[in-house]
Formats: structure tokens, sequence, C-alpha cells
């Protein structure tokens, strides 16, 4: 009987790893199509952007690591596996008139300045690489209104 419990526990644990190390990848799976509404926005003045995360990721082939940050010592360290936090985490200033008049450290928290700089300085280079890509420079490229019922 105690042989059958010594063979029985190492097969137990070996099918709940493998069992977790299926279901991880599962469980992570990002959502197709990403909208990205903040919560510190009463109101918008443009609609908010929804994009194919999806096609990002397949197509464009752009590394994870691009859009998601966690900064230690000014190094983006993030890596697959890592929690994914809203940008407004970090960039928790809604400032969205004048944003050019804001001094360096505010330009660096507020959170459009950030969403459009990382999307638009991507977006060009693209469309400077290749002009007939389908990389949105201007604003109704991505902000584009709800489609009506």
């Amino acid at each position: 009987m105690k042989r059958g419990k010594l063979i029985s526990c190492p097969a137990f644990t070996a099918a709940i790893i493998l069992s977790a190390t299926l279901l991880a990848p599962a469980a992570q799976k990002p959502p197709a199509t990403i909208t990205i509404k903040p919560s510190i926005w009463e109101k918008f003045s443009q609609p908010p952007v929804t994009f194919s995360h999806e096609k990002h990721v397949t197509e464009d082939k752009i590394a994870c690591n691009k859009c998601h940050m966690i900064y230690k010592n000014g190094k983006n360290v993030w890596k697959v596996g890592d929690p994914v936090e809203k940008c407004e985490k970090c960039h928790n200033q809604p400032t969205t008139r004048q944003v050019f008049n804001l001094t360096p450290a505010q330009k660096k928290l507020n959170l459009e300045l950030a969403y459009h700089n990382l999307c638009l300085t991507c977006h060009r280079k693209v469309k400077s690489e290749h002009p007939t890509a389908n990389a949105p420079i201007a604003c109704a490229g991505c902000h584009k209104p709800a489609p009506t019922k």
C-alpha cells in the first residue's frame, strides 16, 4: 500500500505541473481586439481607439515589450508572462489641453502623450518605410466613431 502511494504522489504532481503548463498560455491569451478607454478621463474629446491586438502581434510581428512596459532603472524589463498593466497606472496625468506647454516631468506622466508617442512613433516609422501600409497617422485613422446599430 505504501508503495502505491509513493508512485501515485509523483504521478499526481507531474499531472498537476503538466496541466498548469498547458493551461497557463490559454489563461494568458490576450483579446484579439482591444479598446483603449482610460478611466482617468470622464469625457473623451475623440472616440476611444479600438485596434486589432492580434494583427499587431501576428501580422505586424511587433514585439510585446514595444507596448507593454515595466521600467526599472530606466530600462524596460517587461517580458512575456509579466502582468499587463494599463498605461494609466504610471501615466496618470489626464491633461488633454495644451499638452505641449507641460514641463518635461508632466509630459512624461501625461497619458495622452504616452499613447500618441508610442503609437504615432511606430506608425510614422512604418509609413516612412512602407508608404502604402495601413498605419494611421491622422486622428481619424485611429479615433473612429463606434458603428451605429
